[in-house]
């Protein structure tokens, strides 16, 4: 465990520039969010969560796979697997950090590795920062992480007003942390960082009841309720490209004549060419199916193929979300459904077929 006070912040970040490439949340117009920094002057520690997620630094928004080239003999490819640098995520919020243990199932799984995400993830050490005063749209606690919740990260940075305490995790934070800047942090340091942790779980005022909820959309498949939840949705797909967790991309080639490139970029569940099939069918034509797919894979789908819920309640679907559909309230919508009294009688298909 050590301390660097927040004068000496600064020649701490500098010496991390000097062997890493440094990421963290800077101020961008009206919004916080993840970028490489230059100078320790740029960073905004103190902002709430950022609008983006950091799962774009490991699943890029846009990604180049590899580039092409016709050849007398053929296509010569070239990859850019591997071409990442040593980084350092310096300010990821709890929340995040276990949202990229979620992505770890997904592209490092047992049938499939994706070797552009392991070599970013392999390559980075992440620095999480407690949340002291978590948002009133927050609702981690209910998802298996909480405000300081250490999992994933290798470093954890609590800030106790004049100074951060630092605690190191792994085996890759123990090495970053052997700074000359650093220093052992006292008693009081201690006792304000567990007074501020204990602080921060208290005020976690949003919360759901999740024990179940995966066995209850079993049954409500057919339930009149999705077409009330759904109705409000514009199908904009804010809440799937901000969620740290959603992973939909599709895959393209682009390219002029002889020579082009495969990129792979995010792609939205809510968008009605997410499942067309080159035949023109769409097996989910309606906003209402989609709206279904995406909480039947968030909160049964995923619990079923990787044991745990796909959501962090890191809020931001609820808090950018143009027609204030509050997935919260989604939640609560379902759990209402009892055995016994589920609306089965509902006219979804109807309205599906229209």
């Amino acid at each position: 465990m050590k301390r660097v006070r927040k004068e000496h912040l600064g020649s701490f970040i500098q010496g991390l520039l000097e062997e890493f490439e440094v990421l963290a949340p800077v101020k961008k117009e009206k919004a916080v969010e993840f970028a490489r920094i230059d100078h320790a002057e740029e960073i905004c520690l103190g902002a709430s969560n950022a609008r983006v997620p950091p799962k774009n630094l490991f699943f890029p928004q846009s990604e180049v796979l590899f580039h092409f080239e016709k050849k007398d003999a053929g296509f010569q490819l070239k990859s850019t697997e591997g071409s990442e640098k040593r980084r350092v995520i310096l300010g990821a919020r709890p929340c995040d950090v276990q949202a990229l243990s979620i992505l770890d199932c997904v592209f490092d799984g047992d049938l499939y590795r994706d070797p552009y995400y392991l070599t970013k993830r392999e390559k980075t050490a992440i620095f999480a920062i407690g949340c002291n005063q978590p948002a009133s749209t927050c609702f981690c606690s209910s998802m298996e992480s909480g405000p300081f919740s250490r999992k994933g990260a290798d470093v954890f940075m609590t800030d106790i007003g004049q100074a951060y305490v630092i605690e190191p995790l792994t085996p890759k934070g123990n090495q970053i942390m052997e700074r000359e800047v650093l220093e052992d942090p006292s008693r009081d340091d201690l006792k304000a960082a567990r007074e501020i942790e204990r602080f921060a779980q208290r005020n976690i005022i949003s919360s759901v009841e999740r024990a179940g909820l995966d066995e209850t959309l079993d049954q409500i498949a057919d339930s009149g309720l999705w077409w009330r939840i759904h109705e409000k949705c514009i199908g904009c797909g804010i809440c799937t490209f901000l969620c740290p967790t959603c992973h939909c991309f599709d895959i393209v080639d682009e390219g002029q004549e002889a020579r082009g490139e495969r990129v792979r970029f995010w792609d939205s569940c809510l968008f009605l060419l997410y499942t067309q099939e080159t035949s023109g069918h769409n097996p989910r034509p309606t906003g209402l199916q989609r709206m279904r797919q995406r909480i039947m894979h968030k909160f049964n789908y995923f619990i079923k193929s990787h044991g745990r819920t796909a959501c962090v309640g890191c809020g931001r679907c609820v808090k950018y979300c143009p027609v204030n559909l509050d997935i919260r309230r989604v939640i609560e919508e379902i759990r209402d459904q009892k055995s016994g009294v589920i609306d089965q009688n509902s006219g979804v298909r109807s309205q599906e077929s229209e």
